[in-house]
């Protein structure tokens, strides 16, 4: 993988992040977990680049990104969407992801990301919130949360992006 400058970075962030989907990973080498994810974004905030992202409360996910302090986000070419929809159907709690999925896990600024991606965004945790029926204000939002199983809010600073 190739770093660049997250300001060399040409991508439509509606269709790589709300169509195309992506792995959020949290953890070390030694312990981490992958979801495909579906809901972020890019953008700038308190002077640095970042990206969110937002997991549900019961994801196995959710356990890697409160302890962890990086996180990555992975995007794949649309030949590799039957990885996204494995690592999307299966729960880490019981499923080696990675071998399911036939992807490789990388090591990448501390955090884990994945060989076949063609990019990577590579973050240091700074915030986290959780969205719950308080926050949210619109009715159309609010009737997402049938069973109010609220999503919580992570903020990275982008540390590295990465291309292959």
């Amino acid at each position: 993988m190739q770093k660049i400058g997250f300001d060399q970075l040409e991508l439509n962030p509606f269709t790589v992040i709300g169509s195309d989907n992506f792995l959020l990973t949290a953890g070390g080498m030694s312990d981490w977990n992958t979801m495909t994810a579906g809901w972020g974004g890019l953008g700038y905030l308190w002077n640095a680049p970042v990206a969110y992202v937002f997991v549900r409360e019961e994801r196995y996910t959710l356990q890697f990104m409160e302890r962890c302090g990086v996180f990555t986000l992975s995007f794949f070419p649309p030949e590799m969407k039957a990885a996204l929809d494995f690592c999307g159907s299966c729960s880490g709690r019981d499923t080696d992801k990675a071998k399911g999925a036939g992807i490789t896990p990388v090591s990448v600024d501390g955090g884990v990301a994945f060989g076949e991606a063609n990019l990577v965004i590579a973050c240091q945790k700074i915030a986290e919130s959780i969205l719950d029926g308080n926050a949210i204000i619109d009715d159309a939002v609010r009737s997402i949360y049938p069973h109010e199983d609220w999503h919580r809010m992570f903020i990275g600073r982008i540390q590295g992006v990465y291309i292959n």
